[in-house]
């Protein structure tokens, strides 16, 4: 990764067969003003799902809409079955050895949807030590509280545990699996695209109050 678009000749001239290429550190849109031409190549964006049950299915369609490649990893028993998403990568290793072998980049997500600290934190503790974009853990604040408490005990900075996300996504009074999943997909875009979204966590621990119409 270098630095953002330089000024000076076009990148890609249509006339006389010129091309340049920089390094960048932000994804610009393709565009083409009648005789230079502007892309930006890179690794595709990545989403390593660690559960496979019904919120994971969830969020994996959802994420393969938007152009991820989409990995999950699951070692539980009563999960083996068929894993219904097509177009979707499925292992099941632990997480942290999963991680260990694939590693994790810039422009790699990672979420932890199994509700089980003994395999979400596995994959905890490596992400949060990783160049990955968005790490973000599903589960209340009150057990995201104890899961920090207990992250702090391995080899992370206080920084390192500060950049999780838990509760996970956007405060949008999600209930349902598939709420949950647009939550957590429209937190994770806002990260890729380098969108501040700012919300308190007492927000999202607010209790929805039903609002009597008069």
């Amino acid at each position: 990764m270098g630095q953002a678009w330089p000024s000076g000749d076009p990148e890609r001239n249509a006339e006389t067969g010129e091309a340049d290429v920089w390094p960048v550190d932000v994804t610009d849109q393709t565009s083409f003003g009648g005789v230079s031409l502007r892309a930006c190549y890179g690794p595709s964006h990545r989403l390593l799902i660690i559960g496979a049950g019904q919120l994971s299915e969830y969020v994996a369609r959802m994420a393969v809409a938007l152009g991820y490649r989409v990995i999950v990893c699951d070692p539980r028993e009563e999960y083996l079955g068929e894993w219904p998403v097509p177009h979707t990568e499925v292992f099941r290793e632990m997480p942290d050895d999963l991680i260990e072998r694939i590693g994790l980049d810039p422009n790699t997500a990672l979420v932890a949807l199994t509700h089980d600290p003994k395999i979400d934190d596995l994959a905890l503790i490596e992400a949060l030590k990783s160049p990955a974009f968005y790490v973000g853990a599903v589960g209340s604040r009150a057990n995201n509280a104890k899961r920090r408490e207990r992250l702090k005990l391995f080899d992370l900075t206080d920084t390192q545990v500060a950049t999780l996300h838990g509760p996970i996504g956007l405060h949008i009074g999600a209930r349902t699996p598939p709420e949950i999943a647009v939550a957590i997909m429209a937190e994770m875009t806002s990260l890729r695209y380098g969108v501040p979204v700012v919300q308190s966590h007492a927000l999202r621990e607010a209790p929805s109050v039903p609002q009597r119409v008069e």
